[in-house]
């Protein structure tokens, strides 16, 4: 039973498990976010972008071809994303400041 004990504190001591949960949760908050931003908001800047197609919208240089519909769905993404883990992450150190007085 030495081995499972010391796996049982490594998980303890690592937090291993609440880093799970929150990978987990990472990934599900990822996918809302993205269809939020797809079903959404793109829809609502779709009349804006020539043709109305935002995913397939691209700017031709010459040979060169941008695709900055894709990248501009994943830029919001992204931003989206980093805000409400920055307001989360505010929020906790706050919580996190206060317990330590």
């Amino acid at each position: 039973m030495g081995v499972v004990s010391e796996f049982k504190e490594f998980l303890y001591e690592y937090k291993v498990i609440p880093l799970a949960i929150a990978l987990i949760m990472g990934i599900a908050s990822t996918a809302f976010i993205k269809s939020f931003v797809d079903n959404i908001v793109m829809p609502i800047i779709t009349p804006f972008i020539p043709g109305g197609a935002w995913q397939t919208a691209t700017l031709e240089i010459g040979p060169i071809v941008l695709g900055w519909g894709a990248f501009l769905g994943e830029l919001i993404n992204f931003i989206i994303i980093a805000f409400v883990v920055f307001i989360i992450a505010k929020k906790m150190l706050k919580e996190e400041k206060v317990a330590k007085r």
